[in-house]
C-alpha cells in the first residue's frame, strides 16, 4: 500500500514569502520525459542480513499481523489492465514487466484476454481515498475488479492470511495522478501481488518501505522477488521451512552477497511507528504532527538508532518545521543529511534531503553552495528514476545560475527540467507552480 501523501516529493516554500500574483511564466513545454526503465542498481548487503529481511517481508503484513504460510503464484503469471488507464501505464508497466522478466526471473506477461492472475484497474483518486484514505494504490487477493471488491469489502475475500497459494489479485491505482505517482504504485503493488506484502521502515534500500523515498524496484527488490520464485520454495512452506532454505538460495542467487557484515536488525518499536504514522496524517493538526515527529526522533536516540530510521524521522521534522521555525527545520535536515550520509546505500534519501538544503542556501543567496549541493544530487535522482526529484533539483540549480548572473545556462537548464515535471507532477500548471515556487527564494536586489 502505498502512501497518499509522498513527504518525498515536494517542497513547500513556507519559509519564503511567496509573491502574490506572480508573472506567470510563459515556455514552451516539451513532452513528458520518461526513464529507459533500468535497474537503479544491485543488492549491496551481505545475504545474511538480507535473509532476515526475506523472513520479515515474507511473513508479517504492514499491520504487524503474522501471515502462517508462505504464498505466491505457482503457475506463470499474466496482467491485464482495465478502467480508465493513462496513456503512459502501458509502457511503464511494459518496462516493469521486461525488468521482472530479466531481473527476478518471474515467467510473467501482460495479456488482453479476459482472464489474468493479476488485473491492474485505474480507479478515480476520489473513490480509492472512500475506501483506503491514507493510501494512494493498494492490491487485493482473490477479486478481478472494483466491483468485485466494493462486494467483497470486510469479508474473509480479501483476507490475505487465509491463502494458501495466490491465483487471482486485483490492483487498483489512480487513474488521475501524475505519470510517475501511478508508475510508482505499479511497481509496489505488483511487487506486492508478487511477493512480500510488508513494508520495513528499517530498510535503506527498498522500495518496501513506507518512508517512500524509492520510485521504482530495486536491486534488493528484484533479488528478493527473485529468491520468492527459487524453485526451492513452494506456496504452503512455514516460516522455519522457508528461513532453513534461504541461505542456499541467496547463495546460488548472489555470490557477492556472500561474505561478513550482516547485521541482524532491531525491530521498530510500535511507540515509534505510531508516532510517524501520526507526524504523516493529515488527519492531525499541524502542532499534533509536529508533536508526533518530534516524539519520533526522541525514540530513535533513546535507542540508539542510525541510519533510516533516525534520517526519516529528522525528515519529517523537518518538513513539519517548514514555515513554523526555520532553525529548527534546518537543523533537522541536518541530522537527516548525517544519518543518510553514512552509507553509500541511502544517495537517493540524501537527494531528498539536498532539496531541502538547497531551498536554504538559495533563500540565503549562496548561489555557489546551492549547485554543489544540486550537482550531487541529480544524477542520483536519475539513477533511481524519480522525475518530480530531478526536475526540482534541476530548478533550483537553474535559479542559482542565475544568481550568479549565468541566466542563458540557467534558462537552458529550466527548459530541461519541465519534461521531468511534467512527467513527475503531471500538469503544465503544476511545473509552473513550482517554478513560481522556487524562483521567489531567491534574495532580490533592490534598485540603486
Amino acid at each position: 500500500m502505498r502512501r497518499f501523501v509522498a513527504i518525498a516529493l515536494t517542497f513547500f516554500a513556507a519559509c519564503a514569502e511567496v509573491p502574490e500574483g506572480p508573472e506567470p511564466i510563459r515556455l514552451d513545454f516539451p513532452e513528458a520525459r520518461s526513464f529507459a526503465a533500468d535497474s537503479p542498481g544491485r543488492a549491496e548487503r551481505p545475504n545474511s542480513e538480507m535473509a532476515l529481511d526475506f523472513v520479515d517481508l515474507a511473513f508479517r503484513m504492514e499491520s504487524g499481523r503474522e501471515l502462517p504460510l508462505f504464498t505466491r503464484f505457482e503457475e506463470p503469471v499474466t496482467v491485464r489492465v482495465a478502467g480508465q488507464a493513462p496513456p503512459t501505464l502501458y509502457d511503464d508497466l511494459e518496462g516493469l514487466l521486461n525488468r521482472l522478466r530479466r531481473e527476478a526471473r518471474i515467467d510473467i506477461r501482460y495479456t488482453q484476454e479476459a482472464e489474468a492472475n493479476i488485473v491492474i484497474e485505474a480507479v478515480p483518486s476520489r473513490a480509492l481515498q472512500r475506501v483506503a484514505p491514507n493510501a494512494a494504490c493498494f492490491v487485493v487477493p482473490r477479486v478481478q475488479s472494483w466491483s468485485e471488491l466494493r462486494r467483497a469489502r470486510n469479508t474473509p475475500t480479501l483476507d490475505w492470511a487465509t491463502l494458501r497459494r495466490r491465483e487471482k489479485a486485483a490492483i487498483f491505482l489512480p487513474s488521475d495522478a501524475a505519470p510517475q505517482e501511478v508508475r510508482d504504485c505499479l511497481h509496489e503493488e505488483l511487487a506486492q501481488a508478487l511477493g512480500p506484502l510488508n513494508d520495513l521502515y528499517r530498510l535503506p534500500d527498498s522500495i518496501f518501505n513506507d518512508d517512500n523515498i524509492h520510485a521504482v524496484l530495486t536491486g534488493f527488490d528484484m533479488l528478493i522477488l527473485r529468491a520468492y520464485y527459487a524453485p526451492d520454495l513452494q506456496s504452503g512452506m512455514t516460516e522455519g521451512q522457508v528461513a532453513a532454505r534461504l541461505p542456499g538460495i541467496l547463495a546460488r542467487l548472489n555470490p557477492r552477497g556472500e561474505r561478513p557484515g550482516g547485521q541482524i536488525p532491531s525491530s521498530t518499536s510500535r511507540a515509534w511507528s505510531n508516532a510517524i504514522e501520526t507526524a504523516l496524517s493529515d488527519g492531525s493538526s499541524e502542532r499534533r504532527r509536529r508533536q508526533a515527529a518530534a516524539r519520533a526522533v526522541a525514540i530513535g536516540q533513546s535507542l540508539g538508532w542510525t541510519g533510516t530510521r533516525e534520517g526519516f524521522a529528522n525528515y519529517a521534522f523537518g518538513r513539519l518545521q517548514i514555515g513554523n521555525d526555520a532553525t529548527l527545520a534546518l537543523g533537522a535536515f541536518n541530522a537527516a543529511g548525517r544519518a543518510y550520509g553514512q552509507s553509500p546505500v541511502t544517495n537517493i534519501h540524501s537527494a531528498h534531503i539536498a532539496v531541502q538544503l538547497a531551498a536554504f542556501t538559495l533563500i540565503s543567496g549562496d548561489a555557489e553552495a546551492t549547485i554543489a549541493i544540486t550537482n550531487n544530487a541529480i544524477p542520483v535522482a536519475q539513477q533511481h528514476e524519480n522525475a518530480a526529484l530531478l526536475a526540482l533539483l534541476m530548478m533550483f540549480k537553474a535559479e542559482a545560475l542565475d544568481l550568479q548572473g549565468k541566466t542563458d545556462e540557467g534558462m537552458a537548464l529550466r527548459l530541461d527540467s519541465l519534461g521531468w515535471g511534467l512527467y513527475g507532477f503531471g500538469s503544465r500548471e503544476e511545473v509552473i507552480d513550482r517554478l513560481n515556487e522556487i524562483a521567489s527564494l531567491p534574495p532580490r536586489l533592490s534598485p540603486s
